[in-house]
C-alpha cells in the first residue's frame, strides 16, 4: 500500500495547532482543557480478535503515526453497545481530543457519546453508524443502497433469479447490516427478483463459531436452499468453509476480506463462492483518521457541503445521510472474482 499524507493545507493547519492548540480561534484549554500537543485521537471498534477491525485500526494507525499524533485503541471482548459504553466513559475520563467509533448499536450508545461531545470531544464513527445525535459525522464505506443493489444482483446472478435463499448477519443490532439487509429487501421488491425467496436472516454476531452453526441450521432446516448471502467478513468466511467442507450445492456471495477467502473463490463446484465484494477496510480506517484530524483542528464540523482532503484517497464531500445526520462515502464496492483474487490475498 501507497504510504498516505495529510495534504498541503492539513499538514499547514496541524503545524499552527501544534503551537495554537486545536480549535477554531479557541485556545487549548477550551477544547477538553489540553494544552498544545498533547492532542489524543481515539479508535474504537466493535471487537477484538476481528481482522476486518484490525485491518482499520492498521489505517488508522498509519496515518497518526505519520503526523506523530498520539491515539489509543479499544477493542472490547465482545460486540456489544455495553462494552462500547464503558470504553466511551474511560476515553472521556481520559481527556481524548477525539473518538471515532464503530457502532454496535445505533441508539444504547447515545448518552455516552452525547456526554463526549459536551465536554469538546469530537466523536465521528465509521463501518457502522450511531444515530445522528451521537456523532459529528459517519465515515461510510459505500452507500446502501448501492450495496443492497449489488448484493441482490449477484443473489440474482447466482441462483439464475429463482430459488430460495438466506441471510447470514452478524449481529441483529448491527446499524450496518441492518441498513444493508433493509435495503435488499427494497430491491427484492422489483418484478425482476420475483422469483426469489428470502427464507431466513440468521445472525453469527460476528463469531466464528456461531457462524458455522447458523450456516450448518441453514442447510438443515432449507434442503432446497440455493444460495446464501453473508454481509460480514466473519460470516461469509464460516460460510464458505461449512459449504465448501460439506460439498453442498449451495453458493455463497457477499462481503468478506480476500485473504480469507481466496481459497473458496471460483466459479467450479470445488469452491463455494463465486465472488463477493468489499472495499478496503484498511482505508477506512484511513480516511477516518484524516476526519478525526480535521474534526479536531477545526478545518471541518461535520457540516453537509464542507469538503476536506484526505492525502492520496483525495478530495471529500460531506453530504446528508438517510438518518438526518451527516457522512462521507469511501466509495463503492470492488468485485473479487476467480480473475483478480490472486492479486489482492496477500493485501488485506
Amino acid at each position: 500500500m501507497k504510504k498516505k499524507i495529510l495534504s498541503a493545507i492539513l499538514c499547514t493547519v496541524m503545524a499552527v495547532t501544534a503551537l495554537a492548540g486545536c480549535g477554531t480561534g479557541k485556545s487549548a484549554a477550551s477544547a477538553g482543557g489540553k494544552t498544545a500537543g498533547e492532542e489524543t485521537c481515539a479508535i474504537l471498534v466493535k471487537s477484538a480478535g476481528n481482522p476486518y477491525n484490525k485491518k482499520m485500526i492498521e489505517g488508522f494507525q498509519e496515518i497518526m503515526d505519520a503526523q506523530g499524533i498520539k491515539y489509543v485503541v479499544k477493542e472490547p471482548e465482545e460486540a456489544s453497545a455495553e462494552a462500547q459504553i464503558k470504553m466511551v466513559n474511560e476515553l472521556v475520563a481520559q481527556g481524548v481530543s477525539s473518538i471515532a467509533i464503530a457502532g454496535n448499536d445505533p441508539d444504547a450508545l447515545q448518552p455516552a457519546l452525547e456526554e463526549a461531545m459536551n465536554k469538546g470531544i469530537k466523536v465521528a464513527c465509521m463501518d457502522s453508524s450511531v444515530n445522528a445525535d451521537s456523532r459529528m459525522l459517519f465515515v461510510n464505506q459505500a452507500g446502501i443502497d448501492i450495496i443492497g443493489e449489488t448484493l441482490m444482483e449477484a443473489i440474482y446472478d447466482i441462483t439464475g433469479g429463482e430459488g430460495q435463499w438466506a441471510i447470514l448477519s452478524a449481529t441483529s443490532q448491527a446499524t450496518n447490516q441492518n441498513a444493508w439487509i433493509e435495503s435488499m429487501k427494497t430491491v427484492m421488491q422489483q418484478e425482476k427478483y420475483a422469483g426469489l425467496e428470502l427464507v431466513e436472516v440468521a445472525y453469527g454476531d460476528d463469531e466464528y463459531q456461531k457462524s458455522v452453526d447458523q450456516t450448518l441450521a441453514l442447510l438443515s432446516n432449507y434442503p432446497d436452499l440455493k444460495a446464501i448471502c453473508a454481509p460480514t467478513t466473519v460470516g461469509i468466511m464460516a460460510a464458505a468453509k461449512v459449504l465448501q467442507d460439506e460439498s453442498s450445492p449451495v453458493k455463497l456471495t457477499g462481503l468478506g476480506l480476500p485473504s480469507e477467502m481466496a481459497d473458496y473463490i471460483g466459479d467450479d463446484d470445488a469452491h463455494s463462492c463465486p465472488y463477493m465484494y468489499l472495499w478496503n477496510p484498511i482505508d477506512i480506517g484511513r480516511l477516518t483518521a484524516y476526519v478525526s484530524l480535521a474534526l479536531v483542528d477545526g478545518s471541518i464540523t461535520g457540516a453537509a457541503g464542507e469538503t476536506f482532503t484526505a492525502g492520496d484517497l483525495g478530495e471529500y464531500t460531506i453530504t446528508e445521510a438517510s438518518d438526518g445526520g451527516t457522512e462521507v462515502v469511501l466509495g463503492p464496492p470492488f468485485a473479487f472474482t476467480p480473475d483478480n483474487i490472486a492479486d489482492w490475498k496477500d493485501v488485506y
